[in-house]
This record gives structure tokens, C-alpha cells and sequence, in this order.
């Protein structure tokens, strides 16, 4: 039984979406810029003669010549600005440098016979092209790519890379969305990382941004009205997504959208911070997101998830249009439990079982409607972790998981999540336990560096020698991973760990979940968790102790034992005890 796709939510389909970036027609370059607060605009063709572009209406700007693919080019204004394409595929000099024409149909794509996979096995694998490799780069990646597979991946989620300024970012500052970061490779480097990844059965999703620009090399607001002041978000400058012109900001974000999934081949989307990205029309963008993903890809399974600091319900549900949502809620009480950690995100969560059992068997933590929405959804419809890069990159020093706790409870954790019928999802090197940090690190211009790092300083309210500085080569350096750690003892038998816990997910937990509609029933005794979720002819059961005193077993394990972490003694679960089991339905 296949877990159902989510069906496109319907949306105002008078509106034909305009097409962003330079177009090729009949041995012609049509160059396009959308500049409505532009009187005039010129278009700059490195070693040609400058062309003046013809306005029309939507606050087009035009203009059609003979030019090869690799030529550079930038946007005159008035006002003696020189800015590049906002919907460049490339830009070989930063963003404050010219943009570099890109034929898209150049590569060499190998991948028709690829349909996707059904959402009900996918076992994510979050990791961030500059660290994941010394060197770096989309080559590079592709390159670890049979690795992940063999550590029993189907689904990577690779951090933001439209492109950022300066050498080196998390993604999240990005200003061009259509270029790949050149720091990363070109454009056909990424769509080469795709199509080997398909080659070995595995999807890819890519991490967007689309609640705001970054603070360095953003040029829109030159150009069109790209913002609104009716809110801002915690980064910046909110994108007006209220506009219905005949060209808004909606038009160019949903071309992104149709770029990643139709140009580069990719299986879906992770949507950042949607609770930031408004919209008071009843089409509203995220809809409109949803139905251009799925229309651009093809007949290929497309996966599109929601990170929200609120439940989506209405979302992830199956006339939504989304696959899942990102769990905070679980984890939190994960890493509460198993650290120790009373202050800030996990003050509501430390010392308190009923939360943790809520958010695995639900997906998220219960209170007023949500109580009611999460119940109705499958556990299919959340994305499970016990680290990410928010959750490790968002402490003073970025300390993962491992660096906090003891590896016994490291495992319960995982084995808590890696087996819940939810899709869980992995952090780049959390599989071997590695020891470098993934710290906060940007390469902003100084003016926009001293106020990140006052905002830091704030944040943690910390003194400034007690953070890592994000502006330093060294904090980026110490991000990236090693991958001679991996073959070392102690990390060798937590990556054997891992793959062996992947195993029995794929062969017992995945051909349930698609079974699996609803929250799971739980209770807690003495601290010990126990949760049943009801398949259409097995159930999935699991006791949990996840705490460092042993405490009375409730009640005997019923049913075939999967995976067990722990040995239960004269009736007692032992600290860090976890059991999964598997019962036939009675008839």
C-alpha cells in the first residue's frame, strides 16, 4: 500500500507565470528583466556594444541579439548602477559581479528512466555542500554518494545554495535564487550530483528560502517592489507576496520553484520558515508553490516539506499539498532528555515523558487545536531528527549532539526516532558520531558582520570570547568534516550501528508506515513510554526509558523484537532502554 501523494491545492489559474532569465529562441537571446520601478534600462554584454532595452508592459524590459552561451552581462540603470540578473543561472564573480549567460539544455541528462520513490521510504540525509567534503563542492558530494547509500539513505536534503556572498555560508543569506554558488561549481555540477544520485536510487530535495533575501547583494528592491513593510521577518525585510500585478514577486519565486524541479531534476523542496512567508489572498503562495513543483516534474513523485514554528495541519494533510513538516516538538524532547537541558528551547520540555511520548506517537507537541489536528494526520506527515543544522549551528559553539551526551543515550535517541513510523532524518557525520562542530559562519561585508555579531553576542547573551566568531576562516574550517574520523574505532562502530538500525527500518518500519493513517496510542508509567500504532495488518509497538535511572517495566514486550538497546533485569528497564516490536493484527 503506497502512501498517497499529496494533490496540488487548487489555485487561481487565469494567471499564466512569467518566464524569468534570459530565453533562447530561434538562434536568439531574449534577455528579460522585470524592473517596473526602472524608467530605462541598458543591457551590458561583456566585449560588445551596450543595448538599450525595450520596455513593455509589466515592467518588462527586453532585448534580443546573437550571443554564444558563457558570455557575461549585467543591467545599466539610470542611475549609473550596474546590477546583475536577478534570475541569473550563474555568477563566476559573486553576486555583485556579472552575471554568466548558461544554455540550460547543455546537460546531458542520464536519469529518464527515474520515477522517484514513495514518500513512505525515505530516510533523509540533511548535509551542506561546502562541509560535507574538504573540498567543498558538487563534485565532491557526488563523489560520497555510494556511501550514502550504503548507509541506507533514499532522500538527500541539501542546505540552500542559490548564491550567497563571500566564500562561505549556511545558505540562508542567499540573494540570486536561479545560481547555484559558484563557490560549489556550476550549475551542470549540481545537475551531475542529481542525476548520479538518481543513478543510485536515491532522491534529492533542496532547502529554499523564500520569506527573505539576504542583507549583502540583494538588488531587487532597485527594480521591483520585492518587499512589503506590513511585517518583517527575523532576518530582514519580508517578500510582498500580497501583490497581484500582471508580474509580482509570486511569478518569480514560482519560476524558481518550476527551475529546481524541471531544469535540475530535483525530487522536491524543503520550504524555510514558512511561517514567515504571508500571504492574505486565499490562493496563497505556498499553494501556488506546490502546484508548480508538481507540475514541473514530470510524472516523477514529488516531495515538497514545511518548516513552520507551527503546526500545518491543514498543509501536510492530504489535500494540502505537502509531504511533511519538520518536528521541532520531537525533538527538543529528545535532546532534553537525553543532555539534561532546562534553558531556553527546552524548558517546556526537560524532565517531561508525556511530552516526548506525545511528539512520537503524534508528530507534535499537543495544546488546544493542535490536540485535534494531529491525530488526523499519519506519523508520515512529520520529519524527524535528533540533530540539524539549526539545532546544532544554533548553539554558541555548535555542539553536536554527541559532544553533550553519552553515547548509550545517544543511541536510545536515535534508535527512538530512526524506527518511529515519522520519516526521520539524519545530519551530515551524526551517523559515525563526528567530533567537528557545525558552527554559525557567514562571509558578509564588514558592515553587515559587526551586526550579526552584536546579534549573536545578544542572543546567547554571552561574552563575545565565548562565541565562535562566524567572520573567521578557522569557524568555518571547523565545520567541515573528516572523513578519516569515520574509520576510526569508536566512529566506525556507531556508523556499523547506524547501518544496521537503517536496515531493519527498511525491511520491517518502511513497508508499515504506508499503512499507518493515524497517531500512534501512548501512555507513560514510571517514566517508561509505550506507543502502538495500528497498521492495516501489524502494529508497531515501542517501550522507551529514555532517562539515566532504570525504572519498572510496565508490562511484558509483545509481539517480535526488531531492535533492542538495553537488557531488561528482574522486571526493570535499565537507563537508555529501548524496544521495538512488531505484532500481527488479530483477526
Amino acid at each position: 500500500m503506497d502512501t498517497p501523494t499529496p494533490a496540488a491545492p487548487a489555485v487561481n489559474r487565469e494567471h499564466t507565470p512569467a518566464e524569468f532569465g534570459p530565453v533562447w529562441r530561434n538562434g536568439l537571446v531574449s534577455f528579460r528583466l522585470w524592473a517596473p520601478d526602472q524608467a530605462t534600462v541598458i543591457l551590458a554584454i561583456d566585449g560588445r556594444e551596450s543595448l538599450p532595452m525595450a520596455r513593455e508592459a509589466g515592467g518588462w524590459f527586453t532585448a534580443a541579439t546573437a550571443v554564444p552561451a558563457g558570455v557575461r552581462y549585467r543591467f545599466l540603470l539610470p542611475d549609473g548602477s550596474a546590477v546583475p540578473d536577478p534570475a541569473s543561472r550563474f555568477q563566476p564573480e559573486d553576486v555583485h559581479g556579472p552575471s554568466e549567460l548558461v544554455a540550460p539544455g547543455a546537460f546531458r541528462w542520464t536519469d529518464a528512466g527515474w520515477r522517484g520513490l514513495p514518500w513512505h521510504e525515505a530516510v533523509i540525509y540533511e548535509l551542506h555542500i561546502g562541509t560535507f567534503t574538504r573540498e567543498g563542492t558538487f563534485a565532491a558530494a557526488a563523489a560520497r554518494l555510494p556511501y550514502l547509500k550504503s548507509l541506507g539513505v533514499t532522500v538527500i536534503e541539501v542546505m540552500p545554495v542559490g548564491d550567497f556572498p563571500g566564500r562561505w555560508s549556511w545558505g540562508y543569506d542567499g540573494v540570486l535564487l536561479f545560481a547555484p554558488d559558484s563557490r560549489y561549481g556550476r550549475p551542470d555540477d549540481l545537475k551531475a550530483f542529481v542525476d548520479r544520485a538518481h543513478a543510485l536510487g536515491m532522491a534529492v530535495l533542496l532547502d529554499v528560502v523564500y520569506n527573505h533575501f539576504g542583507p549583502e547583494g540583494n538588488y531587487l528592491p532597485l527594480l521591483a517592489p520585492a518587499h512589503t513593510d506590513l511585517h518583517v521577518t527575523p532576518w530582514g525585510d519580508a517578500v510582498d507576496y500580497g501583490r497581484r500585478e500582471a508580474t509580482s514577486m509570486r511569478d518569480l519565486v514560482i519560476a524558481n520553484v518550476r527551475m529546481w524541479i524541471g531544469e535540475f531534476h530535483l525530487d522536491g523542496l524543503r520550504i524555510d520558515a514558512a511561517h514567515e512567508i504571508r500571504d492574505r489572498e486565499p490562493d496563497h503562495i505556498l499553494a501556488a508553490m506546490a502546484e508548480a513543483a508538481r507540475g514541473a516534474g514530470g510524472g516523477r513523485m514529488i516531495h515538497l516539506v514545511l518548516e513552520s514554528a507551527r503546526l500545518e495541519a491543514g498543509r501536510v494533510s492530504a489535500a494540502g499539498g505537502f509531504d511533511g513538516q519538520w518536528n521541532d516538538d520531537l525533538h527538543h524532547a529528545l535532546h532534553a532528555a537525553i543532555t539534561g537541558e532546562t534553558d531556553k528551547d527546552y524548558v517546556d520540555y526537560a524532565g517531561r515523558p508525556d511530552v516526548l511520548a506525545q511528539a512520537l506517537a503524534e508528530g507534535f507537541r499537543g495544546g488546544g487545536d493542535a490536540d485535534r489536528a494531529t491525530v488526523t494526520l499519519p506519523p508520515t506527515a512529520f520529519v524527524s531528527f535528533l540533530q540539524n543544522h539549526d539545532q546544532v549551528g544554533n548553539r554558541a559553539r555548535g555542539e553536536r549532539i554527541g559532544m553533550l551526551a553519552t553515547p548509550a543515550a545517544c543511541r536510545a535517541a536515535a534508535a527512538a526516532y530512526l524506527l518511529a513510523p515519522q520519516i526521520p532524518m539524519l545530519f551530515q557525520g551524526e551517523e559515525w558520531a563526528a567530533r567537528s562542530p557545525f558552527p554559525f559562519f557567514s562571509d558578509l561585508a564588514p558592515t553587515f558582520a559587526t551586526a550579526v555579531r552584536d546579534g549573536r553576542i545578544a542572543t546567547f547573551a554571552a561574552d563575545p570570547d565565548d562565541l565562535l566568531d562566524p567572520f573567521d576562516p578557522a569557524t568555518f574550517a571547523a565545520a567541515r568534516l573528516d572523513w578519516n574520523e569515520h574509520r576510526q574505532s569508536r566512529h566506525a562502530r556507531m556508523l556499523d550501528w547506524y547501518r544496521a538500525i537503517l536496515r531493519v527500518r527498511r525491511r520491517e518500519v518502511a513497508p508499515l508506515c504506508a499503512g499507518i493513517r493515524t497517531s500512534g496510542d501512548w501512555r507513560v508509567d514510571d517514566g517508561v513510554i509505550r506507543i502502538t500504532w495500528t497498521g492495516v495488518k501489524k502494529d508497531l509497538m515501542l517501550t522507551l526509558n529514555l532517562s539515566p535511572r532504570p525504572a519498572p517495566l510496565p508490562a511484558p514486550l509483545k509481539g517480535r523484537v526488531i531492535w533492542r538497546e538495553g537488557r531488561i533485569a528482574d522486571g526493570r528497564c535499565p537507563p537508555w532502554f529501548v524496544a521495538w516490536s512488531v505484532r500481527r493484527r488479530e483477526r
